[in-house]
């Protein structure tokens, strides 16, 4: 079965690796010649909205889909009226504005911190008056890890920020206290069947994610799970989902969805019975879905920036180091590494982390008690 993904990143990468056992052909359309990627399947190396491009991947696929939010819309709604596309442009067009997310979210009874859209100066001062200070200015598209967003803290920061965002149509958002930030994962088939994850608890630096760690039989597990289940549901949704909540006392709130598998899930690859790639890959091919079950703490540490001694990696009992194939570069996501805690001991699996938090360069984590 030939699957054409647009994007050539590490997300389409993993999936090439989890397809290898389902015995799929990958196409990327990514219009990078260094797509990481490109080693696992046909680069089509081309601008997004390349009408012959478009064409060719169209003809060649039996299926598509994305790894990233960031596309024009045009040109998923060109392949989708040739072959089938999951998730559909529809859950895109909305999950890549803030404002329009934001928006679903209320529509469906699932609380957020307050928010209100601006496209003027004016419109961002009235707003922030509307809902205090601390808050959040975000461009409602074209963010992620940390980009096109701003912290309010008092007035004088208003005009800055909306210079520094371009001018463009935003959303400010109250700035919550939080106890945690966790994310939930899900899959959906197109049959309608769903599986979930254990919930991920997420460490963030700088507005990238850092860490994120498997919680077996959280209390908010099955809350998590229900507010999914209705956005996916929603949307007669195909494929890999993931929610990020904020665990605000004994209430969840949601932060954003991503209509794909998500980085705080990369824990699934080595930590649980099916990785979220190949149940992404199983739900939009029509396959069955594989059973998301997690026995055994497990963790992610991102890689960012540079890359530690993969020698001092294997020295950790349980850990497994994935390396993405890109030049070091500051802020660029070069790798994970996976931590399983197969002793059976949390003492044990939070000794091996704190070690890996180290060789990640994150020490004020590393210091953490988890």
């Amino acid at each position: 079965m030939n699957i054409g993904v647009f994007g050539g990143g590490q997300l389409a990468r993993m999936l090439a690796q989890a397809g290898r056992k389902l015995e799929l052909d990958f196409m990327f359309f990514s219009p990078y010649s260094d797509s990481c990627a490109a080693p696992f399947g046909d680069h089509l190396c081309a601008p997004f909205d390349d009408p012959l491009a478009l064409q060719r991947l169209a003809e060649w696929a039996d299926v598509a889909t994305y790894e990233f939010e960031n596309i024009p819309l045009a040109s998923l709604e060109s392949v989708e009226q040739r072959v089938p596309l999951h998730p559909s442009s529809t859950v895109l067009a909305v999950a890549r504005d803030r404002l329009l997310e934001k928006r679903r979210f209320d529509f469906l009874g699932i609380p957020t911190p307050r928010y209100a859209p601006v496209e003027t100066l004016t419109e961002l001062t009235n707003a922030a008056k509307d809902i205090g200070l601390p808050a959040i200015l975000k461009t409602r598209t074209q963010g992620y890890d940390g980009k096109g967003q701003a912290v309010l803290r008092e007035e004088s920061d208003l005009a800055e920020a909306w210079e520094r965002l371009g001018k463009f149509p935003c959303i400010v958002e109250s700035r919550i206290a939080f106890d945690r930030e966790i994310s939930i994962i899900g899959a959906r088939d197109q049959k309608g069947e769903m599986v979930f994850y254990p919930i991920s608890e997420n460490h963030h630096r700088d507005g990238i994610l850092r860490l994120s760690i498997n919680r077996l039989n959280d209390p908010f597990q099955d809350r998590a799970n229900a507010k999914l289940k209705k956005i996916m549901e929603d949307f007669n949704y195909v494929g890999v989902m993931a929610l990020e909540l904020f665990q605000v006392n004994d209430q969840l709130m949601a932060n954003e969805f991503a209509p794909r598998v998500h980085n705080s899930g990369h824990w699934t690859i080595e930590g649980a019975s099916t990785s979220q790639f190949e149940n992404h890959l199983r739900a939009i091919c029509g396959f069955p879905l594989g059973k998301t079950t997690s026995t055994e703490s497990a963790a992610m540490v991102n890689l960012i920036g540079s890359l530690p001694d993969e020698n001092r990696i294997r020295e950790i009992p349980g850990a497994t180091s994935h390396y993405y194939g890109k030049a070091e570069r500051p802020g660029r996501k070069l790798g994970h590494i996976t931590l399983i805690g197969k002793d059976g001991s949390s003492d044990k699996i939070e000794q091996r982390l704190t070690a890996l938090l180290q060789l990640a360069d994150e020490p004020e984590l590393a210091s953490r008690n988890f």
